[in-house]
């Protein structure tokens, strides 16, 4: 079984500010505001939804064909791709756009200025799922606004099961947007604050909405997360981790998980667990596709952390 993974491509420029920047910005003084931080520290990482998740399935064993839009910028980001193995068949260059970019400027209270420049992720609809032949499973998450619309729809209507993860783009969507998007999708997968946002905008709990898809997955950071399906909630634990020390791209690593989990036919209990210790791995690296391991560590830190196995 194949997955198409429909999403973002993105550089991430992370900055580090060593101070606050409470010190430097004048609450009133901000209808002038004119700051300039000094960042000694900086990194480039690859990034985007479709590219994390394709990177973390790829390590899983999984069979991830990412989908998306990059720009004339794209070369370092495919060298990389094609050095962890990672499909690249069914990306398109815009030409003259770049590829997303978040500029991020991190200060020691962990606060954050970030600007984003979508660039060639706005023409994500040019790409079409019936481009993707073999594809038995699919996931939408965060992209351009209507490639998300058109890819969701064209997974509904060749009859592909389909993760809908609206991500940071679910303020795009309105509830009537988010119930089509629902009564789309096979299953529905948000991190606690998008599930609080959906229920606000269409009046279903995660519960209520398993009338609708086979599967609500609801993840809640330190808390671990919830699948919620017509007949049961599955509750499953956080996998213990060493340190602490980036949580960003670890919602991506979870739904490789998830998608490792489908794709073999395993149950909740155990799915779960897969996405719930890949999001454990992930949060100990710095960057979102930097952390590595092979199966059999998998596997032993999987029975360490749950204390059965899976095959």
């Amino acid at each position: 079984m194949s997955a198409l993974v429909c999403g973002s491509f993105a550089y991430d420029t992370i900055m580090v500010f060593h101070d606050q920047f409470k010190n430097h910005i004048l609450p009133e003084q901000v209808h002038i505001l004119n700051v300039a931080f000094l960042v000694p520290e900086l990194r480039r990482e690859f990034g985007g939804c479709a590219g994390n998740i394709a990177y973390n399935l790829k390590l899983l064993g999984g069979e991830g064909k990412p989908m998306g839009t990059v720009g004339m910028d794209f070369e370092p980001y495919a060298r990389w791709m094609d050095e962890c193995g990672v499909s690249r068949d069914y990306l398109r260059v815009i030409e003259g756009e770049y590829t997303a970019q978040a500029y991020i400027t991190t200060d020691r209270d962990d606060n954050q200025i970030t600007a984003f420049h979508p660039g060639a992720m706005n023409h994500s609809h040019q790409n079409l799922i019936s481009e993707a032949a073999g594809c038995t499973l699919g996931l939408v998450s965060p992209d351009g606004r209507q490639g998300m619309i058109d890819h969701a729809r064209q997974f509904a209507e060749a009859g592909i099961p389909f993760i809908f993860d609206p991500g940071q783009g679910m303020p795009m969507f309105d509830g009537d947007d988010l119930l089509l998007f629902a009564e789309q999708a096979s299953w529905l997968a948000f991190n606690d604050y998008e599930a609080k946002l959906m229920e606000e905008r269409t009046g279903r709990s995660p519960g209520k909405l398993t009338e609708m898809v086979e599967g609500v997955i609801v993840t809640r950071g330190g808390e671990g997360s919830t699948i919620y399906t017509p007949n049961r909630e599955y509750r499953i634990p956080v996998a213990p981790t060493g340190c602490l020390v980036d949580p960003t791209g670890c919602g991506d690593a979870y739904r490789a998980g998830l998608l490792y989990g489908l794709m073999n036919g395993l149950d909740w209990d155990v799915t779960g667990r897969i996405a719930a210790l890949m999001g454990a791995i992930k949060i100990e690296r710095a960057g979102t596709q930097n952390h590595r391991f092979d199966l059999d560590e998998f596997h032993t830190r999987f029975k360490d952390s749950f204390g059965f196995t899976f095959t």
